[in-house]
């Protein structure tokens, strides 16, 4: 058997053993009509889905060859019809294991589409013209990510901690218990899952499953009403009257709080929201409701703090967690190619790492997103405050480059992030991830305030400062190497309320021009000069001996690299020696 073909059959064995495939009928229904409609489906509705790409116009454009892996999904961002029909048009004469199962767009029924899919054996299914791409890959994401299981027997069961459940699942006890449809959301008012719509759906459900905000009236008219205030506050059910004129029907609503520890006011994790369908709720939908917030919660905090398996598998792919995985293992699971060429990216804050952790880490889904669109099989994690992107077997350095310069740019004019990105490549094949991380956290760590092209390098570009930055962090690392001079110049300057070390860094960058340094300092030359024969007076050195100078700036260098850095660097020096004597899994 050839390595592709043991590769595939790894990926094959992989599938069928943990993340089985679901039909196309199944996640449709789990997607509800809210969101999708089945506008074709030439070969019926129970064709294996196991994964799904987000592709564009222009990925179509340049597609030449089946991917390798095959999504079993095309999401089409942004394809007119007329592109899409041609685009499968030319599926069509294709072997049929070379075309997808089903292609997901924001496009109508027509004729010519509904043709062409006919002639290449492919299901189409619509999106709605108001969902939001983001949102929906994230739940076709999640419904992928989730095994088969026979949902009959949890949805009929009347209590609730019989379902070893998710949030979806969870949302279906809850419509089948408590009559309605349902909804969770997180603190933010964002759609975690919910159950299936019916006709009697209205206008604010829909809103909310597409992942738009519903009417501000409405969300004025519920803060008005103390809805969210006493959500926060308490675990009692909210009965929400119907409100003719905004077109909404009734609700029943209670808060998620995280209630372990000793916390005095429990954490806001979200709220179950169920509106009144056809019939009226059950009598004891409170009851139910409030059973369902104790599941809920648990299952939001172990979300929050645990990754998922597929999280640990990458994050362990790229060095993290003690790193040492099986390589064909976790590329079989994670559905990429072993082989190269390969590259990894990492993207950190311009602005440094501390206190933008939180901040960017909210920009995960949006750089998955961007990543999925530019190779279908990208893998992407954030570790820490920095974000790390896998691109597995990419056409070209150059195509690379110019999407990481593309993506930093489009982050800082639509999000305000300023963000910079080092690449590592080409690797040879995926067991040089972690040490490709390695590699970008390093020049991450040298170029925080020094973009030798722009704000996107490589090592290669930024060597001087890569290199400079760890040999002071290695001068650092031995207190014997510390002129303790300098600690006379800081007490002086601490005494005198002066500025002698400043004034010896702008002279000492201004290559020993007075009048430059002076400028810089915004003093007047005299001064400068005076300062300098104090500092000298003070050391005792002579700033016209190049030794002395080197030395100083040496010295004065190591105090601006900050310790944060050389925490980093010594952590990452720590866990490669941890590493040395294990060895590596063949891939």
């Amino acid at each position: 058997m050839s390595r592709r073909a043991d590769q595939r059959s790894s990926r094959s064995r992989a599938r069928d053993s943990s993340t089985a495939p679901i039909t196309l009928r199944e996640l449709i229904t789990a997607l509800d009509s809210a969101v999708v409609q089945l506008v074709e489906a030439p070969n019926g509705d129970d064709v294996a889905v196991a994964s799904a790409a987000l592709v564009d116009a222009a990925d179509l454009d340049a597609e030449t060859d089946p991917p390798n892996p095959l999504p079993d999904v095309y999401l089409l961002v942004g394809v007119p019809e007329a592109e899409a029909a041609a685009w499968l048009g030319r599926v069509a004469k294709r072997r049929p294991d070379q075309r997808p199962g089903a292609v997901m767009a924001k496009i109508a029924d027509s004729h010519p589409l509904r043709a062409a899919a006919r002639s290449a054996g492919v299901a189409v299914v619509a999106i709605h013209p108001k969902a939001r791409w983001d949102h929906v890959l994230a739940l076709v994401q999640q419904m992928l990510g989730r095994a088969r299981r026979s949902t009959a027997t949890a949805f009929e069961s009347a209590d609730l901690l019989d379902a070893d459940t998710d949030l979806f699942d969870l949302a279906q006890v809850v419509a089948v218990n408590a009559g309605g449809m349902v909804s969770i959301e997180d603190a933010q008012s964002k759609v975690l899952a919910y159950s299936a719509s019916d006709e009697s759906a209205d206008e604010l459900r829909t809103l909310s499953i597409l992942g738009r905000e519903g009417p501000r009236e409405y969300l004025r008219a519920l803060e008005q009403w103390g809805v969210f205030e006493r959500l926060r506050r308490t675990d009692e059910v909210v009965d929400i009257p119907a409100h003719d004129e905004l077109g909404t029907r009734r609700r029943l609503v209670v808060g998620i709080r995280e209630t372990a520890g000793d916390r005095s006011a429990p954490r806001m994790l979200g709220s179950i929201w169920v509106q009144e369908g056809a019939t009226p709720f059950a009598p004891d939908a409170a009851d139910v409701l409030r059973g369902a917030s104790a599941v809920a919660a648990r299952l939001i905090s172990r979300s929050l703090n645990a990754p998922t398996t597929e999280g640990l598998l990458i994050q362990r792919l790229f060095g993290e967690h003690g790193g040492g995985v099986d390589i064909p293992t976790v590329t079989a699971a994670l559905n990429v190619v072993t082989g190269g060429p390969a590259a990894v990216l990492g993207f950190a804050s311009s602005t440094g790492d501390a206190g933008k952790g939180a901040e960017f880490a909210s920009i995960g889904s949006l750089l998955r997103l961007h990543a999925s669109s530019f190779r279908r099989d990208a893998v992407a994690t954030i570790i820490g405050s920095r974000a790390y992107v896998l691109l597995p077997q990419y056409k070209s350095a150059s195509s690379v480059s110019a999407w990481a310069r593309q993506l930093v740019d489009q982050l800082e004019a639509k999000r305000a992030l300023l963000l910079r990105a080092a690449i590592a490549l080409p690797l040879a094949d995926l067991s040089q991830v972690a040490s490709a991380r390695a590699e970008v956290d390093r020049v991450l760590d040298a170029t925080a305030t020094t973009y030798p092209d722009g704000r996107v390098t490589t090592l290669a570009e930024s060597l001087t400062p890569v290199l400079l930055g760890e040999i002071l962090d290695l001068i650092a690392a031995h207190p014997e190497l510390a002129d303790p001079r300098l600690s006379t110049l800081d007490d002086y300057d601490r005494d005198h309320d002066g500025s002698l070390r400043a004034s010896a860094h702008a002279y000492l960058i201004a290559y020993g021009d007075v009048r430059r340094a002076a400028a810089a300092l915004n003093i007047h030359p005299n001064t400068l000069r005076y300062r300098l024969r104090r500092l000298e007076e003070i050391l005792g050195i002579n700033l016209a001996e190049h030794a002395d100078r080197m030395l100083l700036e040496l010295q004065l260098a190591i105090g601006q690299r900050g310790p944060a850095t050389r925490r980093r660097r010594r952590a990452q020096r720590e866990h490669v020696e941890s590493r040395q004597g294990t060895p590596e899994t063949a891939d």
